[in-house]
């Protein structure tokens, strides 16, 4: 195995090839944001988000980041008290089931967004009708939208784990099924779920589509509003929108690599 293994030499250069490919664009945007007439770099744009005077021009994508982050949240819950649990359920009651709900899962990768538009449009005329046209009922929507990410991240640490073994120990000491999913599930399936939430938390902030489409306001909306008046603002925004989800993905990683330390010490 040591001999398959790629040398530290080789994973630094793969490391900081896919590092330049990514940071590539985003050096060119930043650069673009400080760029001036007279061609000394500037941050004058930057302090402007936090001019008041400007308040009234960003304030579609202060509001749509905000709707963002609600959904962000909604999101997040669905997958972690809907999904989850019923994958959980599906590997130990019903494993004939796991193709079938694979297949469905993965089915939206196959969907253009503007197909489910068209197939969610009647649904959310009675939502609108029931539950009001608030931004955060697009949670609905992007719970399908997030499916196969999630499921992936989460089939994944199911199969590292022998979660058949470790329930039925639970339930020979005498412990429900609530207990076993939040106490002995939950923190064996932490990085998957982690990575469901990191994804879901990504697509809600960089989804578009379906939320222009359904005439609700979210962080991509706003961004294009204001890029009619101010392309520099909406770069801005977009950058410090990819910092976020960067920092995001680090604070998981870090907590998903300290969980699996604490078991194998």
């Amino acid at each position: 195995m040591n001999g398959i293994a790629p040398r530290t030499g080789t994973r630094w250069v793969i490391g900081i090839v896919v590092g330049a490919f990514f940071a590539l664009p985003l050096v060119c945007t930043f650069l673009f944001t400080i760029s001036s007439r007279e061609g000394a770099p500037t941050l004058e744009r930057w302090a402007g988000l936090l001019d008041p005077a400007n308040a009234g021009l960003y304030r579609p994508i202060w509001t749509g980041l905000a709707n963002s982050l609600v959904l962000a949240v909604v999101t997040v819950v669905i997958v972690l008290l809907v999904l989850a649990p019923t994958m959980v359920l599906v590997a130990l009651r019903f494993p004939r089931l796991r193709r079938s709900f694979e297949f469905i899962a993965l089915l939206p990768l196959t969907i253009p967004a503007i197909v489910l538009v068209v197939g969610l449009a009647p649904i959310y005329l009675q939502i609108g009708r029931t539950l009001g046209t608030g931004s955060w009922t697009l949670a609905f929507a992007y719970g399908i939208l997030v499916l196969p990410f999630a499921y992936r991240s989460i089939q994944a640490s199911i199969d590292a784990v022998d979660l058949r073994t470790l329930t039925e120990a639970a339930r020979t000491l005498g412990a429900g099924w609530f207990t076993i999913l939040v106490h002995v599930v939950a923190p064996n399936l932490r990085p998957g779920l982690l990575a469901a939430s990191l994804i879901s938390v990504a697509v809600v902030l960089g989804e578009f589509t379906i939320a222009s489409l359904l005439n609700r306001q979210v962080f991509q909306t706003g961004i294009l509003v204001v890029s009619k008046s101010d392309g520099y603002a909406a770069a801005m925004f977009t950058l410090l929108a990819l910092t976020f989800a960067f920092l995001l993905l680090l604070v998981i990683g870090r907590a998903g690599r300290g969980r699996i330390g604490r078991k194998t010490t």
